[in-house]
């Protein structure tokens, strides 16, 4: 494995062990929630092992946070231009507890989600040469 794939599969390891830490649970109870081994949690979360998408899925629902938060940390997703700069910006500043940065991150996915859903029809009817006002 290059150096680049242990340091993503390390830095996803500590990514999870820390949303394991702000939600409050044991290795053991993450492990029993997302219906993974004990062990296998553990090297995952020393960035031994490669999980499968099907494994971040049932980590991130046991974590309360969107497996596309693990699809990214993992490098199975590429981040959003737009939101994953700003996102790390929130989960680097030291002022915020993880709490917060969990909160504020999630609030602001939600509302890009909201705001793409809505911009779809309106996208496609833009296409067609027709102008719209812009934002």
């Amino acid at each position: 494995m290059s150096n680049d794939a242990t340091g993503r599969l390390r830095d996803l390891g500590s990514f999870i062990r820390a949303q394991r830490g702000t939600a409050h649970l044991s290795l053991r109870r993450l492990s029993e929630l997302a219906g993974v081994s004990n062990p296998y949690l553990s090297q995952i979360e020393r960035g031994l092992r490669r999980p499968s998408a099907e494994i971040l899925q049932q980590i991130a629902r046991a974590l309360r946070i969107s497996a596309e938060t693990l699809y990214v940390q993992a490098g199975i997703l590429e981040p959003r231009e737009d939101s994953s700069d700003l996102a790390r910006q929130i989960l680097a500043d030291p002022q915020l507890s993880e709490d917060h940065k969990q909160a504020l991150v999630q609030i602001y996915l939600s509302f890009r989600r909201e705001d793409e859903a809505s911009a779809g029809p309106e996208a496609a009817s833009t296409e067609g040469g027709s102008a719209s006002p812009s934002r």
